[in-house]
């Protein structure tokens, strides 16, 4: 059988569609799924501005969440008793031992005062400027773990035990005098007091860890990356500001801000490419070879 080749006036071949052969179905249900968005190169300005109205917005919902008192003494009480059932209820010990080191305590109070914010921005530009294709999810996942948690502050109203009715927790900010948390001290009419379930020192710290340790080069970054977390674990229990079962909420919300970010992506943020892919067209369908090729 012979072949029939169409020329145009100068010579060359038109291009004309491969044909279609069997293979080509079972090439094309091979290819990656398509993500439900792909990343951007993100914009400083924006950022910056998202940042801002973002925390003012969070500052907002948080406070203006109503203190209930009452209720929220009574959910302290609960939570103690079922931290004596389950055998953890260690923090009162923990609070007065870090306590009778009064360097250390001072330390803490603000520990717990600036690091909060320091590290979780400086983990945002470090990711803004190294990590930009990962940057827009990971950030995801920080803003819907704080979202939720918004959630859990109306819905559960919660005292720390710094504050517990016949409780025997020192509030380590009052008897050292030291400027330790927008909830105690001079700074206390700032921040709703009773917003202590669950905790975003946690869920944000445990953020930072994770994403240090998941794209850190340097192997001592690494470590820091992954001691932080547990570091801010004991601030929060030595200055009586949350117990223990606040950390698992704060756990729990950073879990659902990942769930978020993989169904928003398409994949975790830290298994997306670290720079933002190039724009281009849509991959095509791999075409079945010509016997002339093979």
């Amino acid at each position: 059988m012979t072949e029939t080749t169409a020329t145009t006036q100068d010579g060359r071949e038109p291009a004309v569609p491969y044909p279609v052969a069997a293979g080509t179905e079972a090439e094309t249900e091979q290819l990656p799924p398509r993500r439900v968005r792909v990343p951007r190169r993100p914009r400083l300005w924006f950022e910056i501005l998202l940042i801002a109205v973002s925390y003012w917005t969070y500052s907002l919902i948080r406070n203006a969440v109503p203190e209930q008192r009452s209720e929220a003494l009574r959910n302290a009480d609960w939570i103690w008793r079922l931290e004596h059932h389950l055998g953890i209820a260690v923090e009162e010990s923990v609070n007065h031992a870090v306590n009778s080191v009064t360097w250390l305590i001072i330390g803490m109070n603000y520990y717990y005062a600036t690091l909060h914010f320091v590290v979780t921005l400086g983990v945002l530009v470090w990711l803004y400027r190294r990590h930009p294709g990962r940057y827009a999810a990971t950030r995801l996942v920080a803003f819907a773990t704080t979202g939720v948690a918004l959630v859990g502050y109306y819905l559960y109203p919660l005292a720390p035990p710094r504050l517990m009715n016949g409780g025997h927790f020192v509030d380590t900010v009052m008897v050292h005098q030291t400027w330790g948390s927008m909830a105690s001290g001079d700074l206390k009419n700032m921040s709703n007091q009773f917003a202590a379930m669950p905790s975003m020192h946690i869920g944000w710290s445990v953020w930072c860890g994770l994403t240090i340790f998941a794209l850190a080069s340097v192997p001592w970054v690494r470590v820091l990356g992954a001691l932080y977390p547990v570091a801010t674990l004991v601030v929060i229990v030595a200055t009586a500001n949350h117990f223990w079962l606040d950390a698992v909420g704060g756990v729990l919300c950073l879990a659902f801000g990942f769930a978020v970010a993989r169904l928003w992506y398409g994949a975790l943020p830290y298994a997306l490419p670290r720079l933002v892919p190039v724009k281009g067209p849509e991959r095509p369908v791999t075409p079945a070879r010509l016997p002339a090729e093979r």
